[in-house]
This record gives C-alpha cells, sequence and structure tokens, in this order.
C-alpha cells in the first residue's frame, strides 16, 4: 500500500504516515531487504482506517558494511538505505524536516540499544546473534 493511499484514507492521516516512515527507518536499521507493499496495509475497527499493526519484519544478513538497499524506493536515491535518503521524502510523510531527523535518530539509537537484548530475550542464540549483528545499523546507514 502507498502512502497516497494511506493519507486518502487514514482517519489519521498525520498520525498514520508518521508510523509509516518509522517503519521505513526500522526497515532500514535492520536491513530488511524483503519488505514490499503487501507488507503494509489497513484495517477498520470502529468504521475508521487505520494503518495495520507491523508484520514480516525480518533482519537479513548482511552482504555490505558500506552499502544496503530495500526491496522499494524510499528516497530521491532510490532504494538506498541510508538515513540522508530516508530524510530526502520526509515531506510526502507530512513530516517537517527536524521532525523526520528526530524519529530516524531515535529509531537508530533504539535499533542500535536495544537489539541484542530483544534476540536473546526470544531465545535466539548467541552465536545466532553474532551472525546478524551485522544488520542492525549498520556503519553506512549514516554516509
Amino acid at each position: 500500500m502507498g502512502f497516497s493511499l494511506l493519507r486518502r484514507i487514514s482517519a489519521d492521516p498525520k498520525r498514520d504516515a508518521a508510523e509509516l516512515f518509522r517503519r521505513m527507518c526500522f526497515n532500514a536499521l535492520i536491513s530488511n531487504i524483503d519488505d514490499h507493499p503487501r507488507n503494509h496495509a489497513v484495517i477498520a475497527s470502529d468504521r475508521e482506517w487505520r494503518l495495520s499493526p507491523a508484520y514480516d519484519l525480518i533482519p537479513s544478513s548482511p552482504i555490505s558494511v558500506e552499502r544496503r538497499d530495500l526491496a522499494m524506493a524510499c528516497g530521491d536515491f532510490g532504494r538506498y538505505a541510508n538515513a540522508g535518503n530516508l530524510m530526502s521524502q520526509a515531506a510526502r510523510f507530512l513530516l517537517s524536516a527536524n521532525e523526520a531527523d528526530l524519529i530516524v535518530d531515535a529509531m537508530e539509537t533504539q535499533v542500535r540499544s536495544t537489539w541484542y537484548e530483544i534476540a536473546r530475550g526470544c531465545g535466539v542464540s548467541d552465536a545466532d546473534c553474532a551472525q546478524v549483528a551485522g544488520a542492525f545499523a549498520y556503519p553506512g546507514f549514516r554516509t
């Protein structure tokens, strides 16, 4: 589902567009290279359409340390999963540059500081965490 459709049918387009931007940032920060339009939907509860809960968020084992690409275009530079590219389309998500920057910073801090603890808490082995560690907040995200 595209964000233009979301903005048109959502009962709270500003809130849902900002959440979709957060999810795009999250996908970039976990190297989710399998994100596609069918992973984003709306649901109607109490007769109002809202962005559905997030699903199918899978980190990928990294190939490149410097550059990651998402499955869908996320900015002026296409699928390039870095902060500058994400920020380039902030206005389409009804966000000011400052609001988008705060979201990117908060998402990056959250992913960097909690991914390992969350994975281990869900039963992921230390060896498996080590294998996917490079997927999270990769160095090229800020270049």
